[in-house]
């Protein structure tokens, strides 16, 4: 594999993951927002989805975030009389975002960047070491 379409396949996977962590905190961020009328929906969770193609300069398969999905699961409920949001029943309609899931997420996104950034650096340190055995 020469160094170009190795480095080439990491920063597609960087990019890939920065995305992918970026949907994680806006789910996060979201978490426990409600919805400001009894009728209105609440925020639905992000999926991030990932495609692959193939890059014709370097003739290696990338990866590249995809289509942002919604997740159809049913929303949390929660008691609360007086949040402007409750039904008659008193209850809210909440995101149905888990945060436990969440974090779980964003810790193997966090661990696929830096293993793509990892990648950067050892093909940084070829290409140094091949500079030095060609001087």
């Amino acid at each position: 594999m020469d160094f170009t379409k190795s480095l080439s396949i990491a920063a597609a996977g960087l990019k890939a993951q920065s995305g992918r962590m970026r949907i994680i905190a806006e789910n996060i961020a979201n978490a426990d927002s409600a919805p400001s009328t009894p009728a209105g929906e609440p925020y639905r969770r992000k999926i991030p989805t990932f495609t692959s193609h193939m890059d014709r300069e370097t003739g290696a398969s990338l990866v590249e975030t995809g289509r942002v999905r919604r997740d159809q699961t049913a929303f949390r409920t929660k008691h609360d009389p007086g949040n402007p949001a409750a039904n008659d029943k008193g209850e809210v309609r909440m995101p149905n975002v888990n945060s436990l899931i969440e974090n779980m997420d964003m810790r193997e996104a966090q661990r696929s960047y830096e293993a793509n950034l990892n990648m950067v650096t050892a093909t940084r340190r070829m290409i140094s070491k091949t500079l030095e055995i060609l001087k």
